[in-house]
């Protein structure tokens, strides 16, 4: 594991099964919610499936499980993917208490099991933001193709790189150049949600941000081809781009 992949694990782990405790609900309170509406649990994703039954699915950075057992209890095969073991202990105890089974490799994503999952799955999806954790895009995506099948289609939902240049999701992450390649250290996602005290313990984390070019170029060097790029507006404010996604076919 890299060095910035240990940084990230240590902030991914800092009071995490805590703190889904006490922002998504007990594990028996958490699936309750899914099972009642697994498809507008996964909101606008939904869409972007073909199907779910008997569909594998790899859940990139798919923490505690938010949409790993919605997909689930629709009748996937998803096998999580994260670096964080809390984030395993929530989204196994969910699964648990949902009656669904779902697979979670604890692990590095570029240091996964490719050898083991070579062409396995039928769709690779990801959301919520987490580009910006990897250095190198390329090494990336071409994992992501790697573990698709022949045909398989990944679905790559993150924050829209307008985000680079204004904070439009109101995430209190630092703006920049928009074409700046630097890599810089800042807070990890939930460190807003604590008291000062306690948020200047938590593990910083090393993030790369790209641009819309960077991103779309990764997808098409690796032999994707992109069938759509969908951008969709900031979650409080609908006059500014705040998330994108692209879908792409090995």
């Amino acid at each position: 594991m890299n060095d910035y992949s240990k940084q990230h694990k240590k902030a991914w782990e800092f009071d995490a099964y805590n703190f889904w405790l006490e922002h998504s609900g007990t594990p028996e309170e958490r699936a309750k919610q899914d099972a009642e509406n697994p498809k507008a649990m996964l909101r606008r994703y939904a869409a972007y499936f073909d199907r779910f039954e008997g569909v594998k699915i790899a859940n990139i950075c798919g923490s505690c499980g938010k949409k790993a057992i919605p997909l689930a209890l629709l009748g996937a095969d998803v096998t999580i993917f994260d670096i964080s073991e809390a984030n395993k202990r929530y989204a196994l105890e969910t699964a648990q208490a949902a009656k669904v089974q779902i697979g979670f490799e604890v692990c590095d994503i570029l240091e996964m099991d490719q050898s083991k999952y070579e062409r396995y799955f039928d769709v690779v999806f990801m959301e919520g933001g987490i580009l910006h954790y990897f250095h190198d895009i390329d090494e990336f995506m071409k994992i992501m193709y790697a573990i698709l099948k022949p045909g398989g289609k990944m679905i790559c939902s993150d924050f829209h790189p307008f985000t680079k240049i204004m904070d439009a999701l109101k995430l209190g992450t630092p703006t920049m150049n928009y074409f700046s390649t630097d890599v810089f250290e800042g807070e990890m996602a939930h460190a807003r949600f604590y008291a000062e005290e306690i948020r200047r313990q938590i593990p910083k984390c090393s993030y790369r941000k790209y641009t819309i070019s960077e991103i779309i170029n990764a997808i098409i060097r690796q032999g994707f081809t992109l069938k759509r790029f969908d951008e969709h507006p900031a979650w409080d404010n609908e006059s500014l781009p705040g998330e994108f996604t692209a879908i792409a076919i090995k």
